[in-house]
């Protein structure tokens, strides 16, 4: 499996904004097939400590969410490196070097988290020229993503993860030539 669909918590809409948590599911674009999940939960303390930010609007929208969702984000016991050195060694065990990352924009997920590595004078274990935008592929064929009803809890990073990739993969099947 040569994709990894990465999906975010965060408490903020602009770069370098503090995260909550991160997701990534390694799956096969063509078949929908899952295979290795990662999921990570972050203080928040910790980004702020690392010069990550928090957005007044974003917590407003956090309020406005479901109490599971809250739950679920708001809970963090890991440090910001120790996340990502664990995020890292995951990406790393999936071979980078021809894995696409796929992001719901590439700017948000995936920027974040590389703010997140910069504060911590890390650098990203992904070749940034295998991102992949999940808004882009979605611009082809909207309607599947419409149509594609939500399991889970919404603002769960797995749970985003893995409806992401159902209508990726049916969308990428859609359009391939």
């Amino acid at each position: 499996m040569k994709d990894l669909m990465i999906d975010i918590e965060s408490m903020g809409n602009k770069s370098g904004s503090a995260i909550l948590s991160i997701a990534a599911v390694n799956f096969d674009i063509k078949t929908g097939q899952i295979g290795k999940i990662f999921y990570e939960k972050c203080k928040l303390q910790s980004c702020l400590e690392s010069g990550l930010k928090v957005d007044g609007d974003t917590i407003k929208w956090w309020m406005e969410q479901s109490d599971e969702a809250r739950k679920e984000v708001m809970d963090g016991k890991q440090s910001l490196s120790n996340l990502l050195r664990n995020f890292t060694i995951f990406v790393e065990s999936l071979n980078p070097s021809d894995l696409k990352i796929w992001g719901n924009s590439n700017r948000f997920d995936l920027g974040l988290i590389e703010d997140a590595y910069i504060s911590l004078n890390k650098k990203i274990p992904w070749k940034y020229s295998l991102e992949r935008d999940v808004r882009t592929l979605v611009s082809f064929a909207s309607e599947i993503k419409l149509e594609e009803e939500f399991v889970g809890v919404k603002h769960n990073p797995v749970d985003d993860c893995l409806h992401q990739i159902k209508y990726s993969v049916k969308i990428y099947n859609k359009i391939k030539i």
